[in-house]
């Protein structure tokens, strides 16, 4: 007999509402099994757990996009439809990778940057940046 987790202990463990879990059901994304009429979840489905959690978190991902990369290739689910997707969704968190270590860079400038009040006039900020028209630091002067 595998071991069941209670939908109270996962909710309190990964922090997600219990209507969340519910919805989840509905949508298909993770099955509970019924121990004593209530809610219980295997192993397997706990790492489904965790999986659509990260990814809704990414907030790249709708559960639609979600629900297609957990269904394994299958005639229902087209194995180059599978990859496409999967393909598609290193492309967007790659790129969302790249805005963030970008904003995280910046938030280190502004630490040592001596223009606090005018930090849009930043020379180690504007050198990061790339404006329209070929407008740039001729500008500061």
């Amino acid at each position: 007999m595998p071991t069941l987790t209670p939908i109270a202990t996962v909710v309190q463990h990964f922090g997600i509402p219990l209507s969340t879990l519910h919805y989840w059901e509905r949508r298909g994304l993770i099955t509970a099994q019924r121990r004593g009429g209530r809610r219980c979840y295997d192993t397997d489905q706990l790492y489904r757990i965790d999986l659509i959690r990260q990814w809704q978190s990414t907030g790249l991902m709708s559960l639609d996009e979600i629900a297609v990369l957990l269904s394994a290739p299958s005639a229902a689910s087209p194995d180059a439809q599978w990859r496409a997707l999967v393909h598609a969704q290193l492309t967007a968190l790659e790129h969302r990778m790249a805005e963030l270590e970008r904003a995280r860079d910046y938030l280190h400038v502004l630490l040592t940057c001596p223009h606090r009040g005018e930090l849009e006039r930043c020379p180690n900020y504007r050198a990061t940046v790339s404006l329209p028209g070929g407008l740039g630091d001729d500008e500061l002067a």
